[in-house]
């Protein structure tokens, strides 16, 4: 898969560069969660059928950070996870726009040329999707709009036991904690991928040593507390514990929740290594604790809970 930036629709020549008969699928997709994936499963069979390429096109940053929502300067699936996930997928060509106060101010008559300099054939969006100044633009219009260049399929709601499924509703699950419910509408494991960086190494001198995860990029953050977890690192995969926190036994002052994973009957040195974490079940809260011995009773028993979560 290419992964190619696109500037201002109005003065960036790559539109041009890069046009050729092709089906063109739109939305944010961050998450790229069930929901997501059905609307680009469509793309990907009419490309299938009529032989011709497919791109994605995404925007950056989310449009809701450029408009000040607080929280979206974090992603679900950030840019490098959201091309793991779609080459997975066998989309050809990822279009990242670069979304600006500009770019927010095209109409929507602006945004269909543009998809015309990319000789899109095939245009695919869901039923609720919103563009140009304001979002006057709609599915329908799109349509009407692009007549004389375009065919549109618009997608209808994928539902969930009767609700949306959405970015918004996967992190509220986050925030919640409810790794369940997160990683069914996600249709798989939320996963947060780092370096592994050096630590206090508090967790060897007590008997369980912990891989200090430094997120490769802007990663939503889940609800604090223990994880029950599966860890990717090296061509293996690892059960574990992970915990999300700003370890109040030891700290007062930390502001940033710092990641550490313990992975089961493993003990290499895999500083500077990328590792992949995919978060299973939420265990408990965050505590803070009396003394050492509190702390290693209580690590025992996460593990516990933890290797039977899994097992099952």
């Amino acid at each position: 898969m290419e992964t190619i930036a696109l500037q201002h629709i109005l003065n960036d020549s790559a539109w041009q560069l890069h046009s050729q008969p092709q089906v063109v699928v739109l939305g944010h997709f961050d998450g790229l969660h069930t929901g997501h994936i059905h609307v680009i499963e469509r793309g990907l069979a009419y490309s299938r059928e009529h032989n011709i390429p497919l791109g994605v096109m995404t925007f950056h940053p989310h449009p809701k950070y450029v408009f000040g929502r607080q929280g979206y300067e974090r992603y679900l699936t950030p840019l490098a996870e959201k091309e793991r996930q779609l080459a997975k997928l066998g989309v050809d060509f990822m279009y990242v726009v670069n979304f600006d106060l500009d770019f927010a101010r095209i109409s929507p008559q602006q945004f269909v040329e543009a998809l015309c300099k990319l000789k899109a054939q095939h245009v695919v969006c869901g039923f609720d999707y919103r563009f140009g100044f304001q979002g006057a633009g709609t599915a329908e219009s799109l349509r009407d709009i692009g007549k004389d260049c375009f065919t549109v399929d618009i997608v209808e709601p994928f539902d969930d036991k009767g609700q949306k499924v959405s970015s918004t509703r996967i992190r509220a699950c986050l925030d919640d904690g409810d790794m369940v419910q997160a990683n069914h509408l996600l249709g798989r494991p939320y996963t947060i991928t780092g370096t592994v960086i050096h630590g206090e190494k508090r967790g060897r001198a007590i008997g369980f040593p912990t891989a200090n995860v430094d997120p490769a990029e802007p990663y939503y953050i889940p609800r604090l507390g223990v994880y029950a977890v599966r860890v990717q690192v090296r061509g293996e995969t690892y059960d574990g514990v992970l915990s999300i926190g700003l370890k109040p036994t030891f700290h007062s002052h930390i502001l940033a929740p710092i990641i550490e994973a313990h992975l089961f009957d493993f003990d290499a040195d895999i500083y500077d290594e990328t590792l992949s974490v995919s978060l299973i079940a939420y265990l408990r809260s965050e505590k803070k604790f009396n003394g050492i011995q509190e702390l290693i009773e209580q690590i025992t028993r996460d593990a516990e809970d933890a290797r039977a979560i899994l097992r099952g």
